[in-house]
């Protein structure tokens, strides 16, 4: 059975015996990816496992998940998904829940936090189907993903009425019948 990157990353921050990791302990997990798998790795998967594995990582850029503190943490993790347009709908469904209970609290700092996620998953999404090297169909989902979370951003009330409606039009029903 292959290695995982995850699998390297854990065992290269075991070996190390890291307290900190910084960006030049990050770009070091990087260096040893490469030469292992030969392949890159973006830093900021490299952050989000170890960060998932309990670390203290001081390492931020706009495709790392960011600090979220207690309770919320908890809460949002592992919320959002997009693998496909299914997993994006039920991911934007439990936030939109979990937005709307934090609204009603006035809770701010919950509000902001869901939507922090939603930007995230947007930018990711964008890049997904900005990258040359995914696949046409896949960078087409991606992208019509990237549209559901600025739809949802710009007007959450509406969001779900406006997605039956996207769902079945024709030019939805076209790109995505299969």
């Amino acid at each position: 059975m292959p290695v995982t990157k995850k699998q390297i990353i854990l065992e290269y921050c075991r070996a190390k015996a890291l307290d900190r990791i910084g960006l030049q302990e990050i770009r070091a997990f990087e260096n040893e990816l490469r030469a292992r798998l030969g392949s890159r790795t973006s830093l900021s998967y490299i952050a989000g496992v170890l960060r998932a594995a309990g670390k203290n990582v001081e390492y931020y850029d706009r495709f790392a998940d960011p600090p979220i503190e207690e309770p919320y943490a908890s809460r949002l993790r592992n919320v959002l998904e997009f693998h496909d347009l299914a997993s994006a709908e039920a991911s934007l469904r439990k936030l939109d829940a979990l937005y709307r209970e934090y609204r009603d609290a006035s809770d701010r700092a919950g509000v902001r936090w869901v939507r922090t996620l939603l930007q995230k998953g947007k930018l990711r999404a964008s890049s997904l189907a900005a990258n040359p090297r995914v696949s046409p169909e896949k960078r087409a989902e991606k992208a019509e993903i990237a549209t559901w979370f600025r739809i949802w951003l710009e007007t959450p009330d509406l969001f779900f009425d406006w997605l039956e409606l996207r769902k079945a039009s024709e030019e939805f029903r076209r790109l995505f019948s299969s």
